[in-house]
């Protein structure tokens, strides 16, 4: 288990208050009952924090055809959009929208291999990432590209979504950089939404709503 450079100022600045901490203890209250007490505390707190920027090593299926989860958390929605106009991908696109808990590990990856070609940043609100409006009104940032599987292309994008927790997107990709299947490329911090987007002629879903999916190893929509 590794922690994410993503989070590196909050689980970084962490550690060392904790570590302060401890050896003020240490240093202090030795033998004392509440150098435990505050040492623990301080430990659990490090802990939680740590645990919110994990990144677990996540193995890739092995299906050809199977594009995987962007990420951890469960599937609320899925459905047709009739207007998506993110060029190059405008007209119809499946959407799959995952929402992720402060429980849920928060990195976002790469569902295939995709040339991003635009990047998109919408500011917006900070509705709960479960209400039915937070896609539209809330603060988001959306990769398109041109997804390939062997040498099959299709346009795709990966759009992040700010929650009521969550008010920060962090994305440093930028336009003509490749990202491969499964590579991480971001985060959302402290609860939020993640959502997919693919051409309907081409993939049908492989998930239902309701569904607990794993961002790097869950298929979560195959080729037609």
């Amino acid at each position: 288990m590794t922690l994410t450079k993503f989070g590196l100022k909050e689980w970084g600045s962490a550690l060392l208050i904790t570590a302060v901490i401890e050896f003020l203890c240490f240093w202090f209250l030795r033998g004392h009952y509440l150098a435990y007490v505050i040492g623990i505390a301080a430990l659990l707190i490090f802990a939680a924090v740590a645990a919110f920027f994990r990144n677990p090593r996540r193995v890739i299926p092995s299906d050809p055809n199977g594009l995987i989860s962007p990420a951890d958390g469960t599937v609320k929605d899925i459905e047709i959009v009739k207007d998506f106009d993110f060029p190059p991908f405008t007209g119809e696109a499946i959407r799959i929208g995952i929402f992720l808990s402060v429980l849920n590990v928060h990195v976002n990856r790469a569902s295939a291999e995709i040339k991003v070609l635009t990047t998109n940043y919408r500011p917006g609100e900070f509705l709960d990432a479960r209400h039915p409006e937070c896609g539209k009104r809330n603060e988001a940032m959306t990769i398109i590209g041109e997804g390939r599987i062997g040498v099959f292309t299709f346009p795709m994008a990966i759009r992040q979504i700010s929650g009521a927790i969550a008010r920060r997107i962090v994305c440093p990709v930028q336009p003509g950089s490749t990202l491969k299947k499964g590579e991480v490329y971001g985060m959302i911090k402290f609860g939020s939404r993640t959502e997919l987007y693919l051409p309907p002629e081409q993939f049908e879903v492989a998930v239902k709503i309701g569904e607990r999916v794993r961002g790097g190893s869950t298929i979560i929509a195959r080729k037609k």
